[in-house]
């Protein structure tokens, strides 16, 4: 049995996928952007997309009934490699110890020519 996950509060989705899925107490997260959800635009410059990013997936956890803090995977992928102790940064801003598990990834391209994106796995009912 799963649950689709849906709020207002992060971009709707721009193709064939859910902004989240739940499935007992795990909440896949799909892949966040730098995406207004207000406008639908993106916002200017890697750091307000890394901050936009993490507010992004911070919506779609409190739609799910859990917090940053719930996230017990996150995936984050970025254009150019150098902006990896930029995310470490911000990323602190928005998450507590213990930190979740976490993949960095270059790649070529993102959607929309995004900077960052990233995605996870959140656990609810999940003892820290």
């Amino acid at each position: 049995m799963k649950t689709i996950i849906v709020t207002a509060n992060a971009p709707a989705a721009i193709g064939t996928y859910s902004q989240a899925v739940k499935s007992g107490d795990t909440v896949y997260l799909s892949g966040q952007i730098g995406l207004d959800p207000s406008s639908m635009t993106m916002v200017d410059g890697i750091e307000a997309q890394i901050h936009r990013v993490f507010a992004n997936l911070h919506a779609v956890c409190d739609a799910a009934g859990g917090s940053l803090n719930d996230v017990v995977k996150l995936n984050v992928f970025l254009t150019d490699l150098s902006h990896f102790s930029m995310v470490n940064e911000i990323m602190a801003q928005y998450f507590q110890q213990p930190y979740p598990a976490r993949a960095a990834v270059g790649v070529a391209n993102l959607p929309r020519n995004a900077l960052v994106e990233a995605d996870g796995v959140l656990v609810l009912n999940n003892a820290n």
